[in-house]
């Protein structure tokens, strides 16, 4: 079992009063990004209902034997200190080759202008620092995941 917060698991006892149905599930608690500031700034937009994505690479799922998210999967979103914000569930996994990211993904991410440019920036610098962290050089080839959630619980 996943140590967390005392506050997620205090928002998940909340969100399961309110949602008895959900009982039986298991959640994820995580943050965004590499950096406070844009953890925090993200978890915000989420609450605000205007992020409902996010894209990651497929290689840290392939390399961590990690499970890939998987619809209906539910969400514990936290601030960079792990301090629980809100819960989103999963509706949609699409995985596609970095350059294959278009507008609407780019505009459910809802970050800077909402703009795939923007997105395309954002990301190719995330990605890379954290590739070069492996040893490993960012191109538009590689595998993202892109989730797509919607906001259940604050």
């Amino acid at each position: 079992m996943n140590s967390y917060d005392q506050s997620v698991y205090d928002l998940w006892q909340r969100f399961i009063e309110a949602n008895p149905e959900y009982a039986d599930r298991e959640f994820t608690a995580w943050y965004f990004c590499d950096t406070e500031d844009c953890a925090n700034k993200l978890a915000e937009l989420v609450k605000q209902g205007i992020k409902r994505g996010t894209t990651s690479l497929n290689y840290w799922y392939e390399t961590a034997g990690e499970k890939l998210p998987e619809a209906g999967q539910l969400n514990v979103i936290t601030d960079w200190n792990g301090k629980a914000q809100c819960i989103t569930r999963t509706k949609k996994i699409t995985i596609l080759p970095f350059r294959e990211v278009g507008e609407d993904l780019a505009f459910i991410e809802g970050e800077g202008d909402k703009s795939l440019d923007y997105w395309r920036k954002a990301h190719i610098s995330f990605f890379t620092r954290e590739l070069e962290k492996l040893n490993i050089q960012f191109n538009e080839d590689i595998v993202v995941v892109f989730e797509e959630f919607e906001l259940v619980y604050q």
